[in-house]
């Protein structure tokens, strides 16, 4: 009888070059998401940890069953030094799956963070640490190490796909992921909306009203928006 392994450590991981997810680490969350066409936006359950915490860089992935981070210990392997853990369950889970050993460890290594979609713990710790943690909850609910998961794989989290070596992007807006392919022209374009921002921003500051700057309205009066100094009296028209 031969055994087919349903289950995979995946070593090997195309990564983005490090000028373009430098790049996409400046731009933030919310310029990187517009730039890229509104896509790779994982849904708001998972948030940051730690205020103003900033990381970029390239997906390991994680698929365990929930309550169990055997396979978060597997992955530790086959990290690099700026690679961003991306933990999912095989089933919803609120369970402390992460805690300030594994950020110990996960740090030795070079990991810039951690985004999961379940629970982590030991929070104090890790905003000591100043490890950045995104995760869908904190719960002090621990763990096993039993059953098996997969490296490195495709993997859905809060909704959205995250493919092994996928440029992570994670602050206080949420989290990014977006694929190789499309990292060095969404880092052209978000640069571009950073420069468009800043001369907007200059405008606003000097008192000029976004309805003018956006030319807005036109389309006001076309959607039968009405200016008035006063609302009509019951009866009178």
């Amino acid at each position: 009888m031969t055994f087919v392994a349903s289950h995979y450590v995946v070593r090997s991981v195309d990564r983005a070059d490090p000028e373009t997810i430098a790049a996409l680490r400046d731009a933030g969350v919310a310029t990187g998401h517009e730039a890229a066409g509104r896509i790779g936006l994982l849904g708001p359950a998972i948030q940051a940890r730690r205020s103003g915490a900033v990381i970029a860089g390239s997906a390991i992935t994680v698929s365990c069953p929930p309550g169990d981070n055997l396979m978060i210990h597997a992955a530790v392997e086959v990290c690099r030094p700026g690679d961003v853990l991306v933990v999912t369950t095989t089933s919803p889970s609120t369970d402390g799956m992460f805690g300030d050993l594994l950020a110990t460890s996960l740090m030795a290594h070079g990991v810039a963070g951690l985004v999961i979609d379940a629970g982590v713990r030991d929070l104090a710790a890790l905003r000591e640490m100043g490890f950045g943690v995104w995760s869908r909850a904190v719960h002090a609910q621990g763990t096993v190490k039993a059953g098996p998961g997969s490296v490195n794989i495709p993997v859905v989290a809060a909704g959205q796909i995250v493919r092994p070596g996928d440029i992570i992007v994670a602050d206080d807006d949420g989290v990014l992921a977006l694929p190789v392919a499309l990292g060095p022209g969404t880092a052209a374009a978000a640069a571009k909306r950073l420069q468009g921002e800043a001369a907007k921003r200059a405008r606003l500051a000097g008192g000029t009203l976004g309805l003018d700057m956006y030319g807005l309205r036109p389309l006001l009066a076309e959607l039968g928006v009405q200016y008035v100094d006063r609302l009509p009296q019951d009866g009178a028209r």
